[in-house]
């Protein structure tokens, strides 16, 4: 009977190890982004991580279909809308103030269900060897009436980062003027990327279109490797200056919170914020990191983006989506 007993209280004990071992995170970053430091926290921790990528609407509808029954400990999106909805239907839990404690309040949720971790801006890309930058609009609003570029504009409607950016510009310019310009952007005959702005930025650099509307970091790495993209930044307050916030929340359901607390502090600590500007161009949203310079200081990348609640881009993004099915763009 003893042995029986401490036989069922050894295999408890394994099990419960086992589990505390291992992570399981939904995440909406792309799986050749975020790859490299997950598998260095892994090295760091000993935690093994199982990740599930997706897009960011696939996995919110993935996590709200489970409810509790959910593997998932945390959900790493790629912006705050989807983190602002994850929020707002009650998935995420609180997370101690030191996550966003000396971070910007341009960037950080009131409601501390989650934690940024880098900082992304809206901007259009060009093949410099055609285009002038001074020919190009100072606001992205303008740009459909460049009808000297049908045919030669690319964009990403399934992109979150593309969502978000429709969802801000029905908050600030309202949804009629946000049709009108979808509308008008649609008579360009612009080539659809899906989601891939990679892709998107190939393109650019290969002739086939000469414009894209992008997130920073696509055309840094792409400058990097010697294409001729260039980066036209829209003028201060403008939809198309849209600052993203990448960040992640821990699930009410984890049943790991512990490790997805360390993991989390791993992605804000110096290793990966180094990790988010130098290997992925990204703004980090901790002091200490090393910026590229290439990359446009953050104060001055900042004061272009519009004032907007990040946490409220969620709830601009079902309306965001509404706009784009029935204009036949996702």
């Amino acid at each position: 009977m003893k042995r029986l007993l401490l036989l069922t209280l050894t295999l408890g004990f394994v099990a419960s190890a086992s589990a505390q071992s291992t992570l399981t995170v939904y995440s909406g970053r792309g799986k050749g982004l975020v790859d490299p430091i997950v598998e260095q926290f892994q090295r760091d921790t000993g935690i093994k991580v199982n990740v599930r990528y997706g897009t960011d609407a696939a996995l919110l509808a993935a996590l709200q279909e489970e409810g509790r029954r959910s593997p998932a400990d945390l959900f790493w999106s790629n912006t705050s809308g989807a983190l602002g909805t994850a929020a707002q239907d009650g998935l995420l839990r609180p997370l101690p103030a030191s996550y966003t404690r000396g971070i910007s309040d341009a960037y950080t949720p009131s409601t501390n269900a989650w934690a940024p971790l880098s900082v992304r801006f809206r901007v259009l890309a060009y093949n410099t060897a055609k285009i002038k930058p001074e020919s190009l609009p100072a606001s992205v609003m303008d740009l459909p009436k460049r009808t000297d570029l049908k045919g030669r504009v690319g964009w990403t409607p399934t992109y979150s980062s593309f969502q978000d950016f429709v969802g801000a510009m029905i908050a600030l310019k309202g949804e009629a003027a946000t049709r009108q310009w979808l509308q008008g952007m649609k008579a360009l005959e612009p080539k659809n990327y899906a989601a891939s702005n990679t892709s998107m930025m190939e393109a650019i650099r290969s002739g086939e279109i000469d414009v894209g509307i992008t997130n920073h970091y696509y055309i840094q790495r792409f400058v990097k490797a010697g294409a001729p993209i260039g980066t036209h930044y829209f003028e201060a307050g403008d939809p198309g200056s849209l600052s993203l916030v990448t960040g992640a929340g821990i699930l009410k359901t984890s049943r790991n919170a512990s490790a997805a607390l360390r993991f989390l502090s791993y992605l804000q600590a110096n290793k990966a914020q180094q990790f988010f500007t130098g290997e992925l161009f990204e703004y980090p949203v901790r002091s200490g990191a090393i910026l590229p310079a290439t990359l446009l200081p953050f104060q001055d990348a900042s004061a272009r983006s519009p004032k907007i609640d990040q946490e409220k881009l969620g709830a601009r993004l079902e309306p965001a989506l509404k706009l784009l099915r029935e204009l036949g763009l996702i």
